[in-house]
């Protein structure tokens, strides 16, 4: 399973990429694994407004439908709109053009809420 040592990581499954006062969010290998392929997803809309642990959006694949949750609280400035057309990106490259929005903090202090790398993978395994 792959877990960049670089991000920060939810229990509920997302990582966070810190860029300055945001953070680039999308789901993990784990999560894309466990989801099967991913055939829609729902965006926020930019400018919306969440707190740590709202759903966000929406992944729908051949398996199930799963809620994206917020990481962190702060205001999505940009969502990945290639997803609309090729939501199979989720799939493919979860840390990388499969990114799903980025949220700009309400505070950045919140980073030190979320697992490193180290820990997260400690989740996967208990």
């Amino acid at each position: 399973m792959n877990v960049p040592d670089d991000l920060r990581y939810s229990s509920d499954h997302e990582w966070a990429r810190i860029e300055g006062g945001s953070i680039r969010v999308g789901i993990t290998d784990f999560a894309q694994d466990n989801l099967g392929d991913v055939v829609y997803l729902q965006l926020p809309e930019v400018g919306a407004r969440f707190d740590a642990g709202a759903t966000v959006g929406e992944v729908e694949s051949t398996k199930s439908v799963s809620d994206i949750y917020s990481p962190l609280a702060g205001e999505v400035v940009e969502v990945n709109t290639a997803l609309e057309d090729q939501p199979d990106l989720l799939n493919r490259d979860p840390y990388g053009e499969g990114w799903i929005c980025v949220v700009r903090l309400d505070s950045a202090d919140q980073v030190e809420s979320m697992l490193d790398a180290a820990a997260y993978r400690a989740l996967l395994t208990d």
